[in-house]
């Protein structure tokens, strides 16, 4: 039995790469570069971070991104807020302008636990009946 795979392939005229004709060009080895990622050769590139797997969909060019939080959230950093000094406390009211936090929309998602005072540009109309029903104004901006 051969040591190493020098000496077991010593004489060999193709060292086990089949036959002679099997050495040439890029087809015996499953194609150049990245061919086969998606194919045969799809481990490879899983384990190294290299797959993809094409385009899916589209992007519109001319989007409108509109940052939206739910109402319910807004409620839960309230406290948190107010001791940065981005919302003010009247009493028992806080006072919250969304574009200080970069806020659009003020979604409806979620329960109120404080009286909200509530400045943003647009509110949807679960929100604005939810912040009115505890107690507070919804103002558009």
């Amino acid at each position: 039995m051969p040591v190493n795979k020098r000496s077991k392939y010593r004489g060999s005229r193709t060292c086990g790469g089949g036959t002679h004709k099997n050495r040439r060009g890029a087809g015996n080895r499953g194609g150049k570069g990245r061919a086969g990622h998606r194919d045969h050769r799809h481990t490879h590139f899983w384990l190294a971070g290299e797959f993809n797997n094409g385009k899916h969909g589209f992007v519109r060019k001319n989007a409108v991104h509109v940052k939206a939080i739910d109402i319910g959230k807004l409620d839960q950093m309230a406290d948190d807020l107010v001791a940065s000094g981005v919302a003010t406390l009247d009493g028992d009211i806080i006072t919250i302008d969304a574009d200080q936090i970069g806020i659009d929309k003020i979604l409806g998602g979620g329960k109120i636990k404080h009286k909200l005072n509530v400045t943003a540009r647009e509110f949807s109309e679960s929100a604005r009946s939810k912040i009115e029903e505890s107690g507070g104004k919804a103002q558009s901006a």
